[in-house]
């Protein structure tokens, strides 16, 4: 890789999106620079696929700042904090934190692989309830693409022809897995409140695929995985698109500014090698960024002209608007009537085999509700092996040692229950991203301010989430947890989405429908920052359509001579 050498296509990011666009367009021929910000990263060779928590510092419970979801997880070099990048919360913002991966693949290689796809409700819900944006798409446009996205990643589930939880075709879902001890009795407990209960939709392999073994139950998916049976980026795309000879990767580059020539076109982009702190920049005739929808803003307002003072996609007065994140709150129970069970094989995919998919919307139309939006149910528990984390079962006991204190935590291991509710948060003007006028990373570049605040939606929503979360403990015999809900910081379920959201025209959205944006038009974005609203569901899938969808636009219009 030269300066002098032009590419077809730079592509900032190496995660979902990033990942999926390099696959597409290295496959159709295009000559493709992939710059990720973090150190390369191979699970088939680093991924501890098989050590058990005793192996682990703290026997695995997770105090290392430098390891902060746990000591096998995948994560390197990134998390919430990242020496030498900082962030900074505004004055008077609620709780935010920004997780930022520091590695090839992106969060891909340490999500949870749950992967559901947006209803037609979800693209349109200021239609519905004047509240938000619609986007510029219906879901009948990206239902084609989340079709190919499944057959290309595998993802397990179920037609369960449920409202606004889309089935895919026939024949491109992969077999769900069966249910466990604690999610038959949780079934039990949805079923009789009226809530449906459906398979779990996971990028997760139940079967072999594709060249790929299919899950061995061996361990977190949030480690990587080394026998490719969940979808990570490193092990489905990359090699796919380095196979092609046409992409090449660039690691420890991180991307600040997009350079435009005196039309107003990209003619690539800056960066800073991390390592070695020398600032270099490339050349291509397509700049596309995929670097995490918050990471991707911030690249678009540091990217100033007198053209731009403001930033590539400024001119809207929508950039950095309307950050959004998912409302995550889990709750736990012990049900005693987990304790008479003989031990059962508690194997499984990493994520739950069931989820309950938003069961309300009849009572949101009628008003009989006072939150308009919904949130889905992920359940958890079981006996899988256990960690330090010990102290919840003898929360109600004066024992401290002895052979009567460890019958008591064996007896009630395994009994502990948890929901997990996803929630949609409506986006608000309380919520956006700009850069700071004072403070710098280590190499001089402006960090992004973030202002936070959970809406009054979400907020009701939360204190649903308690109510129902109890009535199902209630259900079972187990423990309840009175009183209200504390709203976790925003940024936390690491579901960040908007920034630069899309939309029908330049004066409501900085980019098209396909990622183009309106100020530049060999400019494309393609994660999360397009967001023009949050569903209840995890983003990634969406993502993963966004990008091959928005890869097929850059094709085409490369064709046809108007890139």
């Amino acid at each position: 890789m030269t300066n002098a050498h032009v590419f077809d296509v730079v592509v900032v990011g190496s995660g979902a999106a990033g990942g999926m666009v390099a696959h597409d367009l290295t496959k159709a021929g295009a000559d493709v620079l992939l710059l990720e910000a973090g150190r390369d990263y191979d699970p088939q060779v680093e991924t501890p696929m098989f050590q058990t928590p005793q192996s682990a510092p703290l026997r695995g419970l997770g105090l290392d700042i430098e390891k902060p979801a746990g000591y096998f997880d995948a994560t390197v070099d990134g998390g919430w904090t990242v020496p030498g990048e900082p962030y900074v919360l505004a004055e008077n913002s609620e709780p935010f934190q920004w997780w930022r991966s520091r590695m090839l693949g992106g969060r891909t290689n340490h999500w949870g692989r749950v992967a559901l796809r947006f209803g037609a409700y979800d693209f349109k819900p200021k239609s519905r309830d004047g509240l938000g944006f619609d986007w510029p798409l219906e879901y009948n446009d990206l239902a084609p693409w989340y079709d190919e996205v499944e057959r290309l990643i595998g993802v397990t589930g179920a037609a369960e022809g449920l409202e606004n939880s889309p089935d895919s075709p026939a024949g491109i879902l992969l077999p769900p897995p069966p249910l466990r001890v604690h999610e038959i009795f949780l079934s039990r407990a949805f079923s009789k409140l009226g809530m449906n209960v459906a398979a779990i939709h996971a990028a997760i392999l139940t079967k072999p695929y594709n060249g790929r073994a299919e899950c061995l139950y061996s361990t977190q998916c949030t480690r990587g995985c080394s026998s490719r049976s969940n979808f990570q980026s490193t092990t489905v795309l990359l090699p796919d698109a380095r196979a092609t000879g046409n992409l090449t990767v660039g690691c420890d580059a991180v991307v600040y500014q997009i350079d435009l020539d005196k039309h107003g076109l990209a003619t690539g982009v800056s960066f800073v090698n991390r390592r070695t702190d020398q600032h270099s920049n490339v050349k291509g005739r397509v700049v596309v960024l995929a670097a995490g929808a918050f990471s991707s803003t911030r690249i678009l307002m540091n990217s100033k002209s007198a053209t731009f003072p403001e930033g590539i996609g400024s001119t809207s007065g929508f950039l950095g608007k309307h950050i959004m994140d998912s409302l995550e709150y889990t709750l736990s129970s012990r049900v005693p009537a987990l304790e008479n069970v003989p031990p059962q094989n508690d194997d499984g995919i990493f994520a739950p085999h069931i989820y309950v998919p938003w069961w309300l919307y009849e009572e949101q139309k009628n008003r009989k509700l006072d939150f308009p939006r919904g949130y889905h149910i992920e359940p958890r528990g079981g006996r899988r092996m256990p960690t330090m984390g010990v102290a919840r079962y003898v929360a109600d006991t004066d024992l401290t040692y002895g052979s009567d204190l460890r019958d008591l935590i064996q007896r009630r291991y395994g009994t502990y229950v948890f929901l997990t509710g996803e929630g949609e948060m409506i986006p608000n003007d309380h919520c956006y991203c700009e850069l700071d006028p004072d403070v710098t990373d280590r190499w001089g570049i402006p960090v992004l301010r973030f202002h936070w605040r959970w809406g009054e939606p979400e907020i009701l929503q939360g204190q649903h989430m308690l109510a129902t979360f109890n009535q199902v403990f209630a259900a079972l015999g187990g423990t309840t947890t009175p009183g209200s809900i504390t709203m976790p910081p925003g940024g936390s379920s690491v579901h960040e989405v908007g920034g630069a959201r899309m939309g029908s025209s330049q004066q409501d959205s900085v980019v098209d429908a396909f990622g183009q944006c309106w100020d530049v038009k060999n400019v494309f974005v393609l994660d999360g920052a397009v967001f023009a609203s949050h569903p209840d569901k995890n983003p990634t899938l969406t993502i993963l359509a966004l990008a091959k969808r928005g890869a097929a636009r850059i094709l085409e219009l490369s064709k046809g001579g108007t890139q």
